[in-house]
């Protein structure tokens, strides 16, 4: 889900509300289908099934078409869990509906104030992971332009305004996880990236809040936050390497050398079903994850 910055606005973002109806529509008819077919397995399956470590729970990934968040729908369903993925554009839904059998899908732009609304009406969620957000720019702050520094202020921050915001008041279940995937430069900056570390810090802010409301009116909720270094196998991250070679003088292949222990998607991926699953991990609420795995900081 993660968007390239562009001073025009991209074509889907006039896409009519129509267009998401008819995906919203079709992923609520598609989840019908999972759980008509979850009721005829025989009950053998169901018993394998059911020592998973997420059997029987629902997890909603928004941004989970591609990058990080695709692999942690992929390690969901792996896992057991009935899996709905969100995204902005159709066509990486529809691919990952095709190459991940089970998974929901549901073209929404994530950004919007209705959307967690409608999200929890298709899958009300034990696991909510928020990872959607537009790629930052790749240059210095003296040559961008106010709305290029901000981009990611106005999709990653916002998206996860909107998603802790709906957790807080729907509620979600007592005993549900909200993992919000930051970002290693919301603790070390990022000189090169715009208004992109200061906006991943804020998702950190965020989980904060989130648990600090979430225990004053004792709604039994885990906010976490993660923070991933960058993951070269990813579009992402290639991106972040691409941007960070040029800006050094160096190759991408030397930038990628310099770095010590990248995580994967799938070590990201990882660390988020270890948080959820795992009860010694729940006095934190901030890891950094690194091809070592996950280390708890102070936030």
């Amino acid at each position: 889900m993660k968007r390239r910055y562009s001073p025009v606005p991209s074509a889907d973002v006039h896409l009519s509300m129509s267009f998401y109806e008819r995906f919203w529509t079709a992923g609520l008819d598609m989840l019908e289908r999972l759980l008509r077919h979850e009721e005829a397995q025989p009950s053998t399956a169901k018993g394998e099934e059911n020592m998973l470590p997420l059997a029987g729970k629902n997890m909603v990934v928004i941004g989970g078409s591609r990058g990080v968040g695709r692999s942690i729908v992929e390690a969901g369903a792996r896992d057991g869990a009935r899996v709905l993925a969100v995204a902005r554009h159709a066509g990486p839904l529809e691919q990952l509906a095709k190459e991940v059998p089970g998974t929901a899908i549901l073209a929404l732009d994530a950004a919007n104030e209705g959307t967690p609304s409608k999200v929890f009406d298709v899958l009300l969620p034990d696991v909510l992971v928020i990872c959607g957000g537009s790629f930052p720019p790749t240059a210095p702050l003296h040559e961008l332009s106010w709305r290029e520094f901000a981009v990611n202020w106005e999709s990653d921050v916002k998206i996860a305004f909107h998603f802790c915001k709906a957790a807080l008041l729907r509620p979600l279940p007592a005993g549900a996880s909200v993992v919000l995937i930051s970002s290693g430069a919301a603790l070390a900056g990022s000189p090169n990236s715009g208004g992109y570390a200061g906006a991943k810090r804020t998702q950190i802010f965020m989980a904060n809040y989130g648990q600090k409301e979430s225990d004053r009116l004792e709604l039994g909720l885990r906010f976490i936050a993660l923070a991933p270094r960058i993951m070269p196998d990813t579009e992402f991250g290639r991106h972040a390497v691409a941007g960070y070679s040029r800006y050094l003088g160096i190759s991408a292949a030397d930038f990628i050398q310099s770095m010590a222990s990248p995580p994967t998607s799938s070590d990201t991926a990882a660390g988020v079903i270890e948080l959820v699953t795992n009860p010694d991990r729940s006095k934190g609420n901030l890891y950094v994850v690194s091809g070592k795995g996950l280390e708890a900081v102070r936030s």
